[in-house]
């Protein structure tokens, strides 16, 4: 067959440590014998950040917004133990959470389902898509060493000269301080968007807080989505036969157990990282979910809900085989590609995601898995393949869909 031609590039982020061997692979086997790729490529390895004292990670973000779609390999967010390997001049912020504050927006990840894994919570018997706010809180939070006794105050100044100012903490000695902030706008176009996301998918909808604690930070959340339901969506959600509703977090953490799932949890942004690794990792393996981003503005970053697999990147780097799962990653590419056919109209490159997503389906059904999934398959004698034979299998597949 020819290769499938592309009129607007993908903008390409890639990332650090096993994704980024996987991801390569994922090229030369999966997507180069068959596509014409465009794509404005963009090193987000921690390595490259540190370079560019990060800039490169703004730069990818402000080209999404100028080709409308990205599609970003599992990047490292360094911590204390990250600034020695890799002498880095600070601690880089995450990645994720620079590129989520630039484009604003919802991220919407939902488990890959195949019929031979089940669910470890038995009553589940659907996807459950998780909503995760993609702008502020911990990601975008100053932090302070508090070296000794002190009295710490959250202090605002207005533009009029008003100031508001609250004591956090009178310290008798050394301790740590942390501040979040958030933005009503990006909070209505959170709301917005998980509402329009459960009206397209006919889902019903669930927003969690902790409210009762936070009376102002998680409480603002809390009446702006109520505001934007009752105003614009309510008469909608009846039409549609799904109903909204808000609990407080720990209790939706007991009705999602109890569930069979087919709906939306919306989710402020560390809630949202922490259940959809939940619901991941239950529904059989982190390297089992999409994630996107979905701003306001019509921009979309598809990605592995996972991390970087630093354990079998050392593995490799030793000459050691490695089972990895490539399927979330896999599932990025195909993310981007059928919505970059979607936006420019090339039916042939929306058909070739889709073959390519039933290729993984397909193959894991067939009892050809990874490790990880090995261990949790019905299959009574799967065959377990390294990383490399998992994507050569998948090809074949492919082939025959083909």
């Amino acid at each position: 067959m020819d290769k499938i031609k592309m009129t607007t590039p993908l903008v390409e982020m890639d990332g650090d440590e096993m994704t980024r061997i996987l991801w390569q692979m994922i090229k030369d086997e999966l997507l180069l014998p068959y596509i014409d790729l465009k794509t404005e490529y963009y090193d987000l390895g921690l390595k490259k950040r540190n370079e560019t004292n990060d800039q490169i990670t703004i730069d990818s973000a402000n080209a999404t917004k100028k080709y409308g779609v990205a599609v970003k390999c599992a990047t490292i967010t360094p911590n204390a133990a990250r600034m020695e390997e890799y002498d880095l001049k600070e601690m880089w912020k995450s990645p994720n959470g620079t590129i989520r504050a630039i484009l604003d927006g919802t991220v919407f990840r939902a488990p890959i389902v195949v019929n031979n894994i089940k669910p470890n919570v038995r009553s589940w018997k659907k996807p459950i898509t998780i909503a995760r706010h993609a702008y502020g809180d911990v990601y975008k939070s100053v932090e302070i060493d508090v070296p000794g006794s002190g009295t710490a105050k959250l202090v605002f100044e207005g533009e009029d000269g008003k100031v508001l100012e609250e004591t956090i903490h009178e310290f008798d000695g050394p301790g740590v301080l942390q501040g979040q902030h958030n933005i009503d706008k990006s909070i209505e176009s959170f709301a917005r968007s998980c509402f329009n996301y459960a009206l397209d998918t006919k889902q019903d909808l669930w927003f969690a807080t902790k409210d009762t604690i936070s009376k102002k930070y998680d409480h603002t959340f809390k009446d702006i989505f109520q505001e934007i339901f009752d105003n614009e969506f309510k008469t909608r959600f009846d039409e549609a036969g799904i109903v909204y509703f808000y609990t407080l977090v720990d209790d939706a953490v007991a009705r999602v157990m109890k569930s069979e799932g087919g709906y939306i949890w919306a989710c402020k942004n560390y809630d949202g990282d922490v259940m959809s690794d939940m619901v991941s990792s239950a529904f059989g393996s982190l390297a089992m979910m999409t994630s996107v981003l979905c701003s306001p503005d019509g921009y979309f970053e598809y990605e592995a809900a996972h991390g970087t697999v630093q354990r079998h990147y050392y593995k490799h780097l030793n000459g050691e085989e490695t089972s990895t799962n490539s399927v979330a990653t896999i599932f990025a590419w195909t993310g981007a590609l059928k919505k970059r056919g979607e936006l420019d109209g090339i039916n042939e490159l929306i058909d070739f995601a889709n073959k390519l997503e039933k290729a993984c389906i397909d193959t894991i059904e067939a009892g050809k898995m990874t490790k990880d999934l090995a261990l949790l398959t019905d299959e009574k004698n799967p065959t377990v393949l390294n990383s490399r034979d998992f994507i050569v299998a998948v090809r074949e597949t492919l082939e025959g869909l083909l």
